[in-house]
């Protein structure tokens, strides 16, 4: 059996070049996760901006689902590469299994309760019963959970891959399933009637045909949903062969399935403020949803838009912190907090520049981004201006936010989940919502309300975890200090480091 270990070890030797080989890997797999959002919002956007709001109220239900479930998985990630930089490499298969196991349990729970419940909760944002927009988010939503632990099996995958240092297999198989998403997406959407690829390609003749053969329009919303649960099972189906078959230098086998409470317990000790973490910032979404709703339908449009786009930003800033968070976990399991600090100054020096030309390109060009994912005949005049705003408050602040991320993830990669948490709940529950609903309720700035005090909350929350970063201990919180377990336990295990396999 051929191996492929593609795994970076960042404990030794020169920093950039392992970062960069660790990190880069990320930023793609972000990107291509962006594509996932792009697309159904591009295809989606071709019904209306009917439809566009429909999935914009949807969202906040699934990403916080999918945060209780995805939290957990940051525990992978950490364990995983704090045992490594120790070389607990029996630990680290363990760990492994055992962050499969709860992942799977938890995002199984959670999608029955999504699925039932969505009716219920989908109205609490803003959506009317009985109309078209509601019925149209109910589908999307029990769809979505109803493939759930497909889509969390490839987040554990790729979390633990991230922990031991191979970010190249993960980035591989989300290009597979994005190209898939994007070939699907557009029949389930449109089928063969006012289908837009048909229409950029030149073969509107052959679309006619195919309809009037098959009959087949389309499902519409729901459609994307559909296209986006088969690409992502595809994807961790893939993943956990790839696992198990130990072609990739970390061989997990179904015993390690087996329970046990010491690791569960450490799984959720660190992976539960993570996924509380991650759900604050969910709940915060629904609650900026909510406002948006108070300011008007053309509003929660261009706000839907204007995250999609923001994504651009915001999960690259996501994938270079992922490399973070390894960096600063491999580093302390190898007791390096010094080389860990280093790790991080170097990561926000490389993501800066970044987040600055960003920044640029959304306040120059932001009528014309926001132009690009509508059908302009279709759209209210409203939702393209108030977009376009979007884009020129907020865009300055990309590089603010870019820091925050890069800032908290070394406190999730040392272990310091509880610390992360507290910032993010600072900074969307104390520095965003307070905000933003005095701009649109006693200042009656509208929307431009709600995106100011999201700006305002970018340049708040940096600062505060800034001054921590410089000041706190975070350093000093290694997860598995004292706690060497398996077959690495002897005087060996701090001075030797795993040779790097990249």
């Amino acid at each position: 059996m051929s191996t492929t270990d593609r795994s970076v070890d960042l404990t030794e030797g020169p920093l950039l070049r392992p970062l960069l080989a660790l990190s880069l890997p990320l930023v793609g797999t972000q990107l291509l996760q962006v594509a996932y959002n792009l697309v159904d919002t591009f295809v989606v956007g071709q019904l209306g901006d009917g439809a566009v709001a429909a999935l914009t109220y949807s969202l906040p239900f699934i990403f916080l689902t999918i945060s209780l479930g995805s939290g957990l998985t940051v525990a992978g990630t950490v364990l995983v590469s704090q045992h490594r930089g120790a070389g607990n490499d029996d630990r680290v298969r363990e760990v492994a299994g055992q962050t499969i196991a709860v992942t799977a349990v938890v995002s199984g729970l959670l999608s029955l309760v999504g699925f039932g419940l969505a009716p219920t909760l989908l109205p609490y944002i803003g959506t009317t019963p009985g109309t078209a927009i509601h019925a149209m988010a109910v589908e999307y939503t029990r769809i979505v959970f109803a493939g759930t632990t497909f889509m969390f099996g490839a987040f554990a995958f790729q979390a633990i891959l991230r922990g031991w240092g191979d970010t190249k297999t993960p980035m591989y198989l989300m290009l597979g399933s994005v190209v898939a998403n994007a070939v699907l997406d557009p029949f389930f959407v449109l089928g063969f009637r006012d289908n837009v690829v048909f229409s950029l390609v030149g073969l509107g003749g052959l679309e006619s045909t195919l309809y009037a053969i098959t009959g087949f329009a389309g499902m519409g919303v729901s459609g994307a949903a559909i296209a986006t649960v088969i690409a992502r099972g595809g994807a961790a189906l893939a993943g956990f062969w790839l696992l198990f078959s130990g072609r990739l230098g970390l061989a997990v086998s179904l015993s390690d399935l087996r329970p046990d409470e010491e690791t569960v317990r450490k799984i959720l000790d660190v992976g539960g403020p993570a996924g509380l973490e991650r759900s604050a910032d969910s709940l915060a979404y629904t609650g900026m949803t909510v406002l948006v709703a108070m300011v008007g339908t053309e509003a929660v449009a261009a706000y839907g838009v204007g995250n999609r786009i923001n994504t651009l930003v915001y999960l690259p800033a996501v994938g270079l912190a992922q490399g973070v968070e390894t960096a600063v976990g491999q580093n302390l399991g190898a007791d390096e907090a010094g080389r860990a600090r280093r790790a991080v100054l170097m990561a926000v020096g490389l993501g800066g520049g970044v987040f600055l030309l960003a920044s640029a390109a959304a306040f120059a060009f932001a009528a014309a981004i926001v132009a690009a994912f509508f059908d302009v005949s279709r759209t209210a005049p409203e939702v393209l201006s108030v977009g376009a705003d979007y884009f020129r408050i907020i865009g300055p602040t990309y590089v603010f936010m870019g820091l925050f991320h890069l800032l908290n993830a070394a406190f999730r990669g040392a272990g310091s989940t509880r610390t992360a948490l507290g910032f993010s709940i600072a900074s969307q529950w104390f520095f965003r919502i307070p905000p933003t609903l005095v701009l649109i309720t006693a200042v009656g700035m509208g929307a431009a309300g709600v995106w100011w005090g999201i700006a305002f909350s970018h340049v708040a929350a940096a600062a505060l975890v800034a001054v921590w970063f410089l000041v706190g201990d975070w350093d000093e919180s290694v997860v598995d200090e004292g706690s060497n377990e398996g077959a690495n336990d002897t005087e060996e295990s701090d001075s030797e480091t795993p040779a790097t396999a990249d």
